[in-house]
């Protein structure tokens, strides 16, 4: 007899494990999905993104959604904005130790909504999830 699960309370999203370490992901309000891989170093090819790829990520699309979603509530004509992450991670026990964050902003920003999106950025929902000892240095780049 099976236990029936509960009712869901927050987005649900399912896994199906694959031999050499990959994994495919389901996103079950889209019906999206993509896979995942252990990376080279520790055992996989490096074929696809890896769980801690998917962190460092995470971060990224995580800053740069949450500033056009202030910006636009405040009426800040904000273009595009393009990004960079480096993940670095700790000798064993392996764990992300440092995320580097270059986002690349749009020309045309006063100083005053520079000041106001990049705290926006930096603490984001991802960013503040991770655990303190993860670092992330964040640097913001404008053309002007």
């Amino acid at each position: 007899m099976s236990q029936q699960q509960p009712p869901a309370t927050g987005v649900v999203m399912t896994l199906v494990s694959h031999p050499q370490f990959k994994t495919q992901l389901s996103h079950g309000p889209s019906g999206s999905s993509f896979a995942t891989e252990a990376p080279r170093d520790n055992g996989g090819t490096g074929g696809s993104f890896s769980p801690t790829d998917l962190v460092a990520a995470a971060l990224m699309s995580c800053a740069v959604t949450t500033m056009h979603l202030f910006a636009s509530r405040e009426g800040i004509s904000l273009g595009e904005i393009r990004a960079r992450v480096e993940k670095r991670m700790t000798p064993p026990p392996r764990r992300i130790g440092e995320l580097v964050l270059d986002i690349q902003m749009p020309a045309g920003l006063s100083a005053e909504h520079r000041a106001r999106l990049e705290p926006v950025g930096r603490e984001c929902p991802v960013a503040r999830s991770l655990h303190p000892d993860v670092k992330l240095p964040m640097t913001f780049s404008y053309p002007d």
